[in-house]
């Protein structure tokens, strides 16, 4: 399929120049929102807080700006020019990262981070809107997979880049006194988001907005519904999609509580530097993370030929048990290596189901309403993993331990918790999922 859509004709080399931006612009989200987890103790110890307080900026400050503005995006990205609101939208979160390093206060960081949180709401959407426009149906779900490794690039590359950032940083306050004001975290916030500016002007310049004439395809149960209809559905199905918007909470926790918090315990438990451990926790996240994505589908492709039509959900309850595993390993590994062996692990497992459940979601799912479906699976993965991830780890430190060295036995109990709920979630839901597959075939086949 070749017919043009606007400037852009459809699997093209502008489709995939695109797609490599879109990409990337993901990626820098996550590593602008990733960075403080490098830096926890030293802006716990600048700003006077606690790993409470500051786990609120971590989960709070984002995830409530985020949700906040999710919708908003979501509405203009139906009515006006997407690449434009991707614009303006990485130069307000990389104006929002380099404002983070001029807080001086508690109060000043977290607005910062909402700003954040707020501004990057607009990747997601104008994202999908964009490639159901540039690809073809052929094309498609490989470009939507493409596009799903950003948060998982984005997040090792964050540590990578962090980790350079940090000791360059320091190398620059050395050599250059007029930096001498500003802290070393600080200037790394600086320094990670101003670049985004340039990001946001090359994009300005090089894509262009292409038509919205094209469509990933339709069922045969093509009907439109309103919004009280979906609504009906939805609750009236609530033992699938109730199981599986909690369930990828649960998972949410893990995947944003434990990164969150690990690069602390290497550094306060094992003495690990900074900047070691960006380099070596982000390579680990960047490998095992994008192999377990990868993996994801191949195993449920294994399951359906031994005839397990429920494959993908039953591939995601084994993956939280692999999460159980691991992470419970992580206070007791010997050394850092230990610890980052036990990690990889973790990462390769919260990694792999990703993909799956979302797939999953959209199969027992009509065409026209999968994307509420999807913003609901996209609003609870959020909600449940920033709002609980980061913070319930820091509270039990805090609460429980009295002991800021106690972060790894804190990190295994909740993600442990998590996982396990996560899996039992997986599996009573099977049966539900079946039905709904049962459903979509006789509404398709009538």
């Amino acid at each position: 399929m070749s017919r043009s859509t606007g400037a852009i004709r459809l699997d093209s080399a502008g489709s995939w120049y695109a797609l490599a931006a879109l990409a990337l612009s993901y990626s820098l989200a996550y590593i602008d929102r990733q960075l403080l987890n490098l830096l926890v103790d030293p802006i716990r110890h600048s700003l006077a807080i606690s790993d409470t307080q500051l786990s609120l900026v971590q989960g709070i400050a984002f995830v409530s700006a985020y949700l906040l503005a999710a919708p908003i995006f979501g509405r203009l990205v139906d009515v006006t020019n997407r690449r434009n609101i991707l614009v303006v939208g990485i130069c307000l979160w990389s104006i929002c990262t380099a404002l983070c390093g001029r807080a001086d206060t508690y109060l000043e960081l977290f607005v910062a981070r909402f700003g954040v949180g707020a501004s990057e709401a607009c990747v997601f959407p104008v994202a999908c809107s964009l490639i159901a426009d540039l690809f073809s149906a052929r094309r498609a779900p490989r470009a939507l997979s493409i596009f799903a490794l950003g948060p998982l690039l984005g997040g090792g590359f964050s540590l990578l880049a962090g980790g350079f950032v940090i000791t360059f940083a320091s190398n620059m306050r050395a050599q250059f006194p007029i930096l001498a004001t500003l802290a070393t975290w600080q200037l790394a916030f600086v320094m990670i988001g101003l670049p985004g500016l340039l990001l946001g002007a090359i994009l300005f310049l090089t894509v262009r907005e292409p038509a919205r004439s094209h469509t990933l395809g339709s069922t045969v149960n093509d009907r439109h519904y309103t919004v009280r209809e979906a609504a009906s559905f939805i609750w009236q199905r609530r033992g699938f999609y109730g199981r599986i918007y909690i369930g990828l909470g649960m998972l949410g926790i893990v995947l944003l509580g434990m990164p969150a918090w690990l690069p602390a315990y290497l550094i306060r438990v094992h003495g690990v530097a900074p900047a070691m451990v960006g380099f070596r926790f982000g390579l680990l996240v960047v490998t095992f993370g994008a192999a377990g994505v990868l993996t994801g589908p191949w195993v449920a492709r294994a399951f359906e030929k031994r005839g397990y039509e429920d494959a993908a959900l039953r591939v995601a309850g084994y993956s939280m048990i692999g999460i159980l595993v691991f992470c419970t390993a992580i206070p007791f590994a010997p050394g850092s290596l230990g610890v980052l062996a036990a990690s990889a692990g973790a990462v390769f497992f919260f990694s792999l189901p990703t993909g799956v459940m979302a797939a999953a979601m959209q199969l027992a799912s009509p065409s026209r309403m999968r994307g509420a479906v999807g913003a609901l699976y996209t609003f609870f993965g959020q909600l449940i993993g920033f709002s609980l991830g980061p913070t319930s780890i820091a509270l039990v430190t805090d609460k429980v331990f009295h002991d800021p060295k106690a972060l790894g036995y804190s990190i295994a109990i909740v993600c442990a918790i998590a996982s396990v709920a996560a899996a039992w979630l997986m599996f009573t839901a099977l049966p539900h999922y079946r039905r709904r597959l049962d459903e979509e075939r006789l509404a398709n086949a009538s």
